[in-house]
């Protein structure tokens, strides 16, 4: 597979057509593939809940697009907001474990993450509730 922009247009047409205004390509090499490794393409507009992983770092690198990744404390706070332009300076993050995050869509846009282990839904613990 070739990860490029014929493969982004196709993937944000389908989160243009999806409710959440987001979509996402499992790029495992099987479902035995116990890493996550994913594309995700994403509209303005999207809401991804402030969330965090507990076991585990994320490494978020955008492709295509311009979004911010954003920071909170325990208490719903913005303490930090990282700008990323995939055709600019800072091009992706990584994320610590336990930190809560997440993105502000400026324009039409695809990240890949990583994280180890295998897919759990976010637990309760891992949405912050403000």
């Amino acid at each position: 597979m070739i990860i490029g922009l014929e493969l982004f247009e196709p993937l944000l047409a389908e989160a243009s057509t999806s409710e959440r205004l987001r979509t996402n390509l499992d790029l495992r090499n099987s479902s035995s593939d116990t890493s996550q490794r994913m594309l995700n393409a994403l509209l303005p507009g999207t809401e991804v809940p402030i969330h965090r992983h507990l076991s585990t770092s994320e490494t978020v690198v955008l492709l295509k697009g311009r979004i911010a990744e954003v920071y909170y404390d325990d208490y719903g706070n913005e303490t930090e907001r990282v700008e990323l332009d995939a055709n600019g300076k800072n091009r992706g993050v990584q994320v610590a474990a336990g930190r809560w995050h997440t993105v502000d869509v400026y324009e039409p846009s695809v990240i890949i993450e990583f994280k180890a282990g295998s897919y759990e839904p976010l637990s309760e613990d891992e949405i912050l509730k403000k």
